[in-house]
């Protein structure tokens, strides 16, 4: 029973540290927690916020006012009735309040543009955090797809080491009745050696990219996690699909969004050359007393409304030069959103293209693939009849071992392509 456990407490923790990563799960973390969208949340949590009719100048605002001011003064007073006072010293106390309330009644519609301008802006950043989505569910999988690519590495170098102990085993059975010498027998460990050497190297090279995945998820570099997927590409992209579907790419609604504010903006500076109306309404009071002079208490209070009419003459010609820049700015955008679309256009068009191709290759490169295998099959079976040699053996492996390492080359390639033609068609999920 103390046997039991001790090996509970000591392997049994070494058993769940290794958590299994799916590319869903890996996905969702980012999501959750990655620096990038976070920040992008904000700038959409600030747009909202701003989104607002105050905000746009629109709604009344109402001010409260008060000062008290102690004076001492030194009074000399005529009167036209020939009294004269005089006296040093007085003091003199001065009391005024008032409640202010403003409303801007006319500017040209510059509020309701400004509102308008203000929605485009909150639309603009919801579609810039689509599109940081978009980009890291890409890059998830970018670095996903990558540790996969070097476990089969990884794992074509294993069954290489296995070839090669075979090998060695052949030798060393023959060696033992004289049917093999120290060359080939030291040839053999060398180059399992080797394979070895190159297997430690390549497990480092997955642990880097597992670091870099982890980096991603903002995870701790040392979390030991543990990917069993496969690379399986669909071959079912479409292009006219991703090409109908890019004019939804959040980059380019996000340009969008940017004309129209633009647009808005030549709207707000034009409102400024008309003139514009405020209404004013409140309630004042004032008191002041003084201890001597012709008037010792003067109080008045009660309420007040206005209208105040400001009519724009001339301001040496800033308001045309404004409307001006707002027009390039415009002008800007637009050019900026025809840019994008014509170099998403040549990208889905250069992407597809290497798809396709890169698919028909994988179909080649899979019969060399089988053929490699059956190729060592072969080689090791005569060797162990020592009807081949050490080098042509190793001429095998190598076939293998390249035929291998191309084919998930080219698996790996196909899915990058697959994925970044659905991130122009903003149509990238967690798979």
């Amino acid at each position: 029973m103390k046997r039991l456990f001790i090996f509970l407490i000591v392997f049994f923790p070494l058993a769940i540290s290794a958590q299994q990563l799916t590319l869903k799960d890996a996905i969702n973390i980012a999501l959750k927690k990655n620096f990038d969208i976070e920040i992008a949340n904000s700038y959409v949590a600030i747009s909202k916020i701003n989104n607002n009719i105050g905000m746009a100048g629109g709604l009344p605002t109402i001010t409260g006012t008060i000062s008290e001011q102690e004076a001492i003064t030194n009074i000399n007073q005529k009167l036209n009735t020939g009294t004269e006072i005089n006296k040093n010293g007085a003091s003199t106390n001065s009391l005024n309040g008032n409640v202010t309330g403003s409303m801007l009644l006319f500017n040209n519609y510059r509020v309701i543009a400004t509102k308008k301008r203000l929605e485009e802006l909150e639309k603009q950043n919801q579609q810039q955090l689509v599109s940081q989505i978009q980009t890291t569910i890409e890059n998830v999988m970018f670095l996903y797809y990558n540790i996969i690519k070097q476990q089969s590495y990884l794992s074509t170098l294993q069954q290489s080491i296995n070839v090669s102990q075979k090998q060695l085993d052949i030798i060393q059975t023959k060696k033992e009745v004289g049917m093999a010498n120290n060359a080939d027998l030291f040839q053999s460990k060398i180059d399992l050696n080797t394979r070895e050497q190159d297997y430690k190297s390549q497990e480092l090279i997955i642990q880097q990219a597992k670091a870099d995945l982890l980096n991603t998820l903002t995870l701790k570099a040392d979390s030991n996690i543990v990917i069993v997927d496969s690379i399986v590409v669909s071959g079912s992209i479409n292009l006219e699909k991703i090409l109908s579907a890019s004019h939804q790419n959040a980059d380019i609604l996000s340009l969008e969004n940017q004309i129209k504010m633009n647009e808005l903006i030549e709207k707000e500076v034009k409102a400024q050359r008309y003139p514009s109306l405020r209404g004013t309404t409140g309630l004042s009071y004032g008191r002041t007393q003084s201890d001597a002079g012709q008037l010792l208490l003067n109080q008045s209070y009660g309420p007040f409304v206005g209208i105040n009419l400001s009519i724009p003459i001339y301001n040496g010609g800033i308001i045309k030069r404004q409307e001006q820049i707002a027009n390039i700015n415009t002008k800007i955008a637009k050019t900026q959103k025809d840019k994008i679309v014509e170099n998403y256009k040549t990208q889905t068009y250069k992407t597809f293209q290497a798809y396709i191709m890169t698919l028909e290759q994988i179909k080649s490169q899979q019969n060399t693939y089988v053929l490699s295998q059956q190729l060592v099959a072969l080689v090791l079976q005569k060797f162990q009849l020592s009807q081949a040699t050490i080098l042509e053996l190793n001429a095998a492996q190598k076939s293998f071992e390249d035929a291998a390492f191309r084919l998930i080359n080219l698996k790996y390639t196909a899915k990058l392509a697959e994925v970044e033609l659905k991130r122009i068609g903003n149509l990238l999920t967690a798979e």
